[in-house]
């Protein structure tokens, strides 16, 4: 290629090159950030369900993504991965997210994060049952915070517990209650199963 046409193709090389850096750099920071979730979520837990599927307390079925079992009882988070400025509040029945590139809106996650709560303790009863909607790393929430809402610095300080002799007391208090958690985990797959099969000839 002569020197010509690189200068001719010069700014299309200086685009392709900045799109490959702002890849790079947004694969970097999700890989650091989902490193960061793991290992917080690793520190304040002590037993953990993904995906739990549990009675709803109402002839239904509701599905929690995380469930935490901690030294200050059982703990619901619900993920949400948004970049730019959050716009939210208990009142609101949308909120909304703005960042350089793009602007939208969801549904307020409480309602729905009050509902797994209720369902937990529909089943453990006594035991203490909190549930958090943690926000990763670029989200910011510049006209305040909503109840239950957290970030990973916030969930750590919260739930973390520097005394693990005292966490382990608790937590050997809560298993029978986990367990039950479990059970009725099991139980929900096994009727889905049995529906899914439809009743035999």
């Amino acid at each position: 290629m002569s020197s010509a046409d690189i200068s001719q193709n010069m700014p299309w090389l200086l685009a392709g090159a900045l799109v490959l850096l702002l890849v790079g750099w947004f694969l970097y920071r999700r890989h650091r950030g989902g490193d960061r979730l793991r290992r917080i979520l690793a520190e304040i837990s002590h037993d953990r369900i993904d995906a739990l599927v549990i009675p709803n307390g109402d002839d239904g079925e509701i599905q929690i993504d995380h469930l935490l079992l901690t030294s200050q009882g059982l703990l619901i988070v619900d993920i949400k991965d948004a970049v730019g400025t959050v716009f939210g509040s208990d009142k609101m029945q949308e909120w909304t997210v703005i960042s350089d590139e793009r602007r939208y809106t969801f549904p307020n996650p409480q309602a729905a994060l009050y509902d797994r709560v209720a369902a937990v303790r529909h089943i453990v009863r006594q035991v203490p049952v909190e549930g958090r909607i943690l926000f990763l790393d670029g989200a910011e929430f510049t006209k305040g915070v909503p109840s239950q809402v957290t970030d990973l610095d916030t969930l750590l300080a919260d739930f973390g517990e520097p005394d693990k002799s005292a966490a382990k007391f608790k937590i050997e208090a809560f298993k029978p209650h986990w367990d039950l958690i479990r059970k009725a985990a099991l139980d929900t797959q096994v009727d889905e199963i049995y529906r899914k099969q439809g009743p035999k000839a």
